[in-house]
Formats: structure tokens, sequence, C-alpha cells
């Protein structure tokens, strides 16, 4: 049973721009996220044609990606929340990547939160007008 009534997504949105506006922080994460998508490609692809390379190289990217992205979450001023253990890890990692993170990016928020118009850090109204997913 999950911990956040509103669903997985619904919270992760509520407060991605809240933990997601230091320049450095948005640059990195539009290197590392496509990097990690193409490692997540390669690593299902190694396993589902048994090639070590290809899982292997996948498994690199993946983890290169959690690498940088972790350095630009230190240098935001509000953190993400701590995982409640390994399945939180592997459903939060994977939903950011794969859904919010581009969502981030189609919106017009990463691009705002860069230049410095993006939504109050800490506040309620961090996405407002903005649909929760499901």
């Amino acid at each position: 049973m999950s911990a956040r009534p509103e669903g997985l997504l619904s919270w992760q949105w509520r407060g991605y721009a809240r933990n997601h506006n230091h320049p450095r922080s948005l640059l990195l994460h539009m290197i590392a996220v496509p990097m990690f998508m193409a490692g997540n490609v390669l690593f299902v692809y190694g396993v589902l044609s048994l090639s070590v390379p290809a899982g292997g190289l996948g498994v690199l990217c993946m983890a290169l990606s959690m690498m940088l992205q972790g350095r630009g979450h230190r240098l935001e001023a509000v953190r993400p929340e701590p995982f409640a253990g390994p399945l939180d890890i592997a459903r939060r990692i994977l939903a950011e990547q794969w859904i919010t993170f581009p969502r981030y990016v189609l919106s017009g928020q990463w691009w705002a939160a860069l230049h410095g118009h993006g939504a109050n850090p800490g506040g309620d109204d961090v996405n407002a007008g903005e649909r929760p997913l499901q």
C-alpha cells in the first residue's frame, strides 16, 4: 500500500519544481535523463537478446545518469524526500525518468525554472494549474 494517497505521479509532480530549480541541476538532468532512458532501453534489449555487452552498457548508462542527477540534487535548496525502500527507489526513479521529467520539460516549467521564473521553491502552488496525473 502506498503512503501517498494521491498516487505516485501526482505526488511526484506536486513537488517537482520545488526540488528541481537550480540551473546546473536542470542542465545535468537534461543530459542525464535521456542517458538513463537510453540505458534503460539498452538494458532491456540486452536482457531480452541475452547480450551481456548491451545489458552491461545499459547498466553503466543508468548508473552514470543517477550519479549526475544526484550531483544536481545536491545543488538544490530543497532536496527530494528520502526513499522508503527498494521498491520505492525503483518506482520513483522510473516514474521520474520516463514521465515526470519529460512532462516538466514539455510543460515549459523546465525552461522557466532555468531562467529563474519557476515556481516558488517550497510553495504549495508549485505546479498550479496543472492537472495531476493518476
